[in-house]
């Protein structure tokens, strides 16, 4: 991992080199220039983390310099050093731009105090600013597109955005679950306060415990300090658990008592904290079902599911598809430094005709490997690749077929890959099993058995 960089800027070598030795014996990596013209110098050829600029220089001083050094780095934190510091010579500095005024001498320990404080916010701010840009590249408006189905998921997510209560969403694998998620906190009264995810899905019983609730040092063997859980990390703010369905049946009662009494323990503690959070749940699962199969708690159910939002598969909106396509090949593009990507007609008529067992992400996979593999400018189906671990045939293969002839046999063939095992079979459409017996009860499907 590289070094924090310090810049020393100061026209006396002997200052220079006890802060220096200092700060070298402290893990950093320091830069000296002894000028307001060799600090401009280094700032624009190699950028440090820090500068440190003594007041008076050979050719000006620190008041002169700042404004440059901030043209040219505006993030980078600058600290003055003077020996005839008075009160309004500090005002002037911090006005200009600088994040401390210190007097000579300085007190080393102190100054160390300072520079690990100044990294952090800037680490901070780095990772604030990383996080806008990762959001503003991924997230994807959840009602794109003129369908009636995305209209009625549009009014009803409007209508439960500003309520505190928790939401459950329905939806297949890759549908947008997340999206709308964040949509929902974005538009929320708790828009300003933290928004934490957590996906249940693999996670053992300890394991998610300690996620969501955190723990004290020594609570178990591998436990050597406290740990914040995402309870704590989202307080006045929401709490999105992804794939709530696979959540495990001990920690269960203990996320209800969250929701009912507001309060939780770390594990290992013996005193109760409390915590204020909104709770959106999602899953591609039929909770229902799995309450008569004793593997969700009802309790727990009743009381996550006050508001269900369905969010429907991209096979019920496919007048939707050239839209979301459009919108997602723009991103691809502006990611890779390309100029505007478009679908040829029969480009678009192989992404509407294709049944999208993955959905969304699906979907987004599709279209960013046409773009990485091909240089023109135009789609066209040829340079569509379907996922055929997915059961996808080529648009040839669909191009002459009904959509609802496409989902029968690719239920169809999901079903021989099974073996005819139903549950496999609905866990891998994304659709709960009832909906499956449906479907082959309406297409007329026969089971076979392995």
């Amino acid at each position: 991992m590289a070094r924090n960089r310090i810049l020393i800027v100061d026209n006396e070598p002997a200052i220079r080199f006890g802060i220096r030795d200092f700060l070298e014996s402290k893990g950093y990596s320091v830069e000296e220039a002894e000028s307001c013209q060799g600090a401009e110098d280094i700032f624009r050829n190699s950028r440090p983390d820090i500068a440190l600029v003594d007041y008076l220089l050979d050719d000006g001083n620190a008041l002169d310099i700042l404004p440059r050094l901030k043209t040219v780095a505006p993030d980078v934190p600058i600290v003055i050093l003077t020996g005839h510091g008075s009160i309004d010579l500090a005002v002037r500095a911090i006005k200009e731009g600088a994040e401390q005024f210190l007097t000579k001498p300085v007190e080393l320990p102190a100054l160390h105090l300072i520079l690990q404080r100044l990294l952090e916010n800037v680490r901070n701010r780095q990772k604030q600013m990383a996080g806008n840009s990762r959001r503003a590249r991924q997230v994807i408006d959840p009602f794109l597109g003129t369908s009636s189905a995305i209209g009625q998921l549009a009014r009803q997510a409007g209508r439960v955005a500003v309520v505190d209560s928790p939401v459950l969403i329905h939806g297949e694998t890759g549908s947008g679950k997340g999206v709308l998620a964040n949509w929902l906190h974005n538009d929320s009264l708790r828009a300003e306060e933290a928004f934490v995810d957590l996906n249940c899905a693999g996670l053992s019983s300890e394991l998610l415990e300690t996620e969501l609730f955190g723990h004290e040092k020594g609570a178990f063997t591998s436990a050597t300090a406290n740990k914040t859980g995402l309870l704590e990390v989202a307080h006045r703010g929401t709490v999105f658990l992804d794939e709530i369905g696979d959540m495990d049946l001990q920690v269960q009662p203990k996320l209800l008592k969250v929701l009912e009494e507001k309060r939780f323990r770390r594990l290992g503690d013996v005193r109760d904290r409390q915590v204020d959070i909104r709770l959106i749940a999602a899953t591609h699962q039929d909770l229902g079902q799995l309450v008569r199969e004793r593997k969700f708690r009802s309790d727990l159910y009743f009381r996550i599911s006050t508001i269900p939002i369905i969010v429907p598969p991209l096979r019920d909106r496919v007048e939707d598809i050239p839209t979301l396509a459009e919108r997602l090949l723009d991103r691809f593009a502006l990611d890779l430094g390309r100029g505007e990507v478009r679908l040829s007609p029969d480009a678009v008529k192989a992404l509407q005709a294709y049944s999208w067992p993955g959905n969304i992400r699906e979907l987004r996979n599709v279209l960013e490997r046409a773009v990485l593999l091909s240089d023109k400018q135009t789609l066209a189906s040829q340079d569509l690749r379907f996922d055929a671990a997915l059961g996808a045939g080529s648009w040839e293969d669909y191009s002459q077929l009904t959509l609802l002839e496409i989902e029968q046999r690719h239920i169809e063939r999901v079903l021989e890959q099974e073996g005819g095992n139903v549950s496999r079979a609905a866990a891998r459409l994304g659709i709960p099993r009832s909906s499956l017996y449906q479907k082959i009860k309406n297409y007329g499907i026969t089971l076979s058995k392995a």
